[in-house]
């Protein structure tokens, strides 16, 4: 009987000791994440709660971000700097957010200039994400059109999407609490910042995970 227990604990010991040390072995990659947007991903430093996140769960992840007050992805990509980061073949994955997008011509520069992002992306072996924003709570009648017109170029362009907009919708509407948003009912407040973090993260990696 002990024989047998000791035979047992043998196993178990050797099993866990496989699993972990693979696990190890995958979770030992770092990957590099580019951020392109405005103050929607500089409020509270996004990218660096998201780098916190991962570390918790066992990944390495750096941040790099580029953002600048009001701008939209074509404003980066006019500008110039973007190409020449992407281009590094630095990154893993290049993260692209602007405004809320409600309206039919925020919808078509993230479809045009997404496509842009995306050729480039595929010319450096990495992937594209779009990150979901949300309206202001002033314009909250206008949330359906934001989830729908990042939905829309998502798909057109292949990229990854993380939905973050369309779970504080669901959020705000299921507790009727709105503590997402920050002081000025547009930026995200910490725990927005945080929810974010937590889409982003998981979508991103997830898709990391098939690519390699």
């Amino acid at each position: 009987m002990v024989h047998t227990v000791s035979k047992y604990f043998i196993l178990i010991t050797f099993v866990l000791s496989f699993v972990f040390h693979a696990e190890g072995q995958i979770n030992k990659e770092t990957y590099n994440l580019l951020f392109i947007g405005n103050s929607l991903t500089s409020t509270n430093n996004l990218p660096l709660i998201i780098k916190t996140k991962a570390k918790y769960s066992g990944y390495n992840i750096e941040t790099e971000m580029i953002t600048l007050p009001n701008y939209a992805i074509s404003d980066h990509w006019k500008k110039g700097e973007v190409q020449n980061l992407i281009r590094s073949k630095k990154y893993d994955v290049v993260i692209i957010q602007q405004g809320p997008s409600s309206q039919s011509k925020g919808r078509q520069i993230l479809i045009d200039y997404g496509k842009k992002y995306n050729a480039i992306c595929k010319e450096n072996k990495a992937l594209l994400a779009y990150f979901m924003v949300w309206p202001s709570l002033q314009n909250y009648d206008t949330f359906d059109d934001v989830i729908k017109n990042y939905e829309i170029a998502a798909v057109e362009n292949d990229a990854i999407l993380c939905p973050v907009g369309k779970h504080w919708k669901h959020y705000f509407e299921s507790s009727k609490k709105f503590d997402y948003y920050g002081v000025d009912n547009f930026h995200p407040s910490k725990k927005g910042s945080e929810v974010a973090a937590k889409i982003i993260l998981n979508n991103v990696l997830k898709h990391l995970r098939q690519e390699g």
